[in-house]
């Protein structure tokens, strides 16, 4: 029936499929959990021991053995994503209160939306895109920016804000079965092989437990909001990081265009967020709709971007192979002079 291919040609399929898919459950038989119970009730609401798990998991897939210039331009990308998306916050939250937007176009805006879509970056269509249009350095600067999934990112980039303070405890418990699966794969690459196995498939299990906390009339009322969300993630990110990616990481700024997207893993934050912080709670479901929708925005747009990019200033640029060629003469003519 290739319905696996027919959920890998929506971008973003295997999150915003099953998401739909629980929101339509939550919608129209919101009691199912309940009624069942048992492993039913917990594949429908287990969203934060399904997402323990695939913390893990991605922690033990990432490797130390990277070299410095791979660690240099992941850094940077890393740490300006999320320097910028606190700054977004800082702005947002003088206009914005805790709760959210409740009137008017904007309504279900939030400080907790915006951080979470501009905070995380789509990792594996940044690593597709950069094999195809950047350098391999450029492509290994995924290695990094799997720490950005998830909550603890988030966590630190509101606390950075001020616009909340998590008690240390929380602090590492977001972050300790990513580091645990982190030190596994370091010390067995046997183990790593193993559980990487398991990020791609946790992800549809966790999207339909998140997409029971939704519904139609949430992701509704946030659809077109949703789009410019993701449009305000391009520019905004887009910027500060092919501007980082020049005159930090010394690239051509493909990079930077490539890290501007939403992950999928950003639709878990709201949620996870809210549970901790209680003050978030209200904005939560009206966020975890446009966080969604930011992933399809910027994953549709993201792309072509970064292969305009890549042909007028990158590695596909006239001036880029012209360089590349006279490299490429040098060692010749050195050889033909001796």
């Amino acid at each position: 029936m290739n319905i696996k291919k027919r959920i890998d040609s929506i971008p973003g399929g295997m999150m915003i499929v099953p998401l739909f898919l629980g929101a339509c459950l939550n919608t129209f038989a919101p009691n199912t959990g309940k009624f069942f119970g048992s492993f039913t009730n917990g594949l429908i609401t287990g969203t934060l021991p399904i997402l323990s798990v695939w913390f893990f998991c991605i922690g033990a897939s990432i490797s130390l053995k990277a070299t410095p210039l791979v660690l240099r331009k992941s850094g940077v990308l890393v740490s300006v994503k999320i320097i910028t998306a606190a700054l977004a916050g800082v702005v947002a939250s003088w206009f914005i209160p805790t709760e959210g937007i409740s009137s008017g176009f904007l309504t279900g805006l939030s400080v907790l939306a915006i951080i979470a879509a501009m905070n995380d970056t789509n990792g594996g269509m940044y690593m597709a895109l950069m094999q195809q249009y950047g350098t391999k350095e450029e492509a290994g600067a995924f290695c990094l920016m799997c720490l950005e999934s998830g909550p603890f990112m988030t966590m630190v980039t509101l606390g950075i804000a001020g616009l909340a303070v998590f008690p240390w405890q929380t602090m590492v418990g977001a972050l300790l079965p990513f580091v645990i699966g982190f030190a596994l794969g370091n010390l067995d690459k046997d183990l790593r092989a193993f559980f990487t196995q398991g990020v791609g498939v946790m992800v549809p299990f966790f999207a339909f437990a998140l997409g029971n906390n939704l519904n139609f009339t949430t992701i509704l009322n946030t659809g077109l909001l949703g789009i410019v969300l993701g449009l305000a993630v391009i520019v905004v990110t887009g910027t500060t990081l092919v501007l980082a990616d020049i005159f930090l990481a010394k690239g051509n700024g493909t990079a930077g265009i490539g890290a501007a997207s939403t992950a999928g893993a950003a639709v878990t934050v709201p949620p996870i967020i809210a549970s901790i912080e209680p003050s978030f709670a209200p904005s939560a479901p009206a966020a975890t709709a446009l966080v969604a929708t930011s992933v399809v925005v910027t994953a549709l747009l993201t792309p072509p971007l970064t292969a305009w990019w890549a042909r007028r200033f990158g590695v596909l640029s006239p001036r880029y192979q012209a360089a590349e060629a006279a490299k490429a003469a040098q060692p010749a003519q050195a050889v033909a002079a001796e």
